[in-house]
């Protein structure tokens, strides 16, 4: 099982195949190319056929093989998914991933929204959301950035790069040991180029970034998982535009753990923090410890995910539209008797 363990093989991989029987072979999923996955097992790297029945597969996933037989998708410990744009369906990014690294270049603004959304997404995949700065050569007030990202995501892990100069190369790799991590930014971040920066190889294909507006072109079409030479396993994925969260109310309150943690202060359990005596949070904002913004940012993103989960659930969409239908009648009707 060498070939394995560089890539995340252990007991408790073992033991879950182990179910499957003893003529049960591993295959950890590199590489998703449609109807057939390109798998790492014991005795090399092969294309297999991913069978009907089976539930969706994605880069990291692991496999229970007989042959060229898919028999089974062994149990996740974790799954980073979004919402895929324009809908409520989830859209598989990568499995089994211990960090995300959340990846912005420092040749355009860094929106804090953005970062936000990212982190809902690691919280949401049970992973650890690291904020990866590339690019640190072309910025002129580094000093400048990271206060401000001090200021609107407090407590957030962050490791500045520069795949041009090696600046934060070798604190990345070191952080990265021995876990798997998949990269998460949009086009022109800079993500295939840390990519080969951290293999000290070209493994993945760099495109050029437009002067005017920074934004790149997708150089990256396949997810792929890539072994580093000091221990190690990144997830390369195309660019993202769109953040849809896929999450719960739980990840976002991971995101806004000081938030979470003022809640527990208020007088009131329920406490909406919309004026309510005795509101922590509202006391925090008077004293300048939290920004009014970041409570605004807070509820927005609570609103979204209580929104999409109310979509994607047939009784609590007919609920939601029967007390909004009824309290729409009720407002008719007050109006019609004020007119009287």
């Amino acid at each position: 099982m060498d070939a394995l363990t560089e890539i995340g093989w252990g007991p408790r991989w073992e033991a879950l195949l182990g179910e499957h029987g003893p003529g049960a072979e591993p295959g950890r999923v590199l590489r998703h190319d449609g109807v057939a996955v390109q798998v790492r097992t014991p005795s090399g790297d092969r294309s297999v056929k991913l069978r009907r029945g089976l539930p969706p597969v994605t880069v990291g996933d692991w496999l229970a093989l007989v042959g060229e037989q898919v028999l089974a998708l062994l149990p996740r410990g974790s799954l980073l998914r979004r919402r895929a744009a324009g809908g409520e369906e989830h859209q598989l990014l990568a499995a089994n991933v211990d960090l995300v690294l959340l990846v912005m270049g420092l040749d355009r603004a860094v929106k804090a929204g953005r970062i936000r959304r990212g982190e809902a997404l690691a919280f949401d995949a049970g992973a650890h959301p690291v904020l990866v700065l590339t690019k640190a050569d072309l910025t002129e007030d580094l000093g400048a950035t990271l206060a401000q990202i001090n200021e609107e995501h407090p407590g957030l892990e962050v490791v500045v790069t520069s795949a041009a100069t090696g600046e934060g190369i070798d604190k990345l790799r070191a952080r990265m040991a021995g876990a798997t991590s998949v990269l998460l930014g949009e086009s022109g971040a800079g993500k295939s180029r840390l990519v080969n920066a951290l293999s000290d190889a070209e493994v993945a294909v760099v495109g050029r970034v437009r002067e005017g507006d920074h934004k790149g072109r997708h150089t990256t079409t396949n997810r792929q998982l890539h072994v580093l030479p000091t221990g190690g396993i990144v997830v390369d994925s195309p660019g993202i535009r769109e953040v849809g969260l896929a999450g719960d109310e739980e990840s976002v309150d991971a995101t806004f753990a000081d938030i979470d943690e003022l809640g527990e202060e208020c007088h009131f359990s329920n406490c909406q923090h919309a004026g309510e005596p005795g509101c922590a949070v509202a006391l925090a904002i008077e004293s300048g410890e939290l920004t009014a913004d970041r409570l605004e940012a807070y509820r927005e993103l609570r609103a979204e995910v209580v929104a999409a989960a109310r979509r994607a659930d047939p009784h609590q969409r007919r609920t939601f539209e029967r007390t909004f239908t009824k309290a729409v009648e009720s407002y008719v009707r007050s109006e019609h008797h004020k007119k009287k």
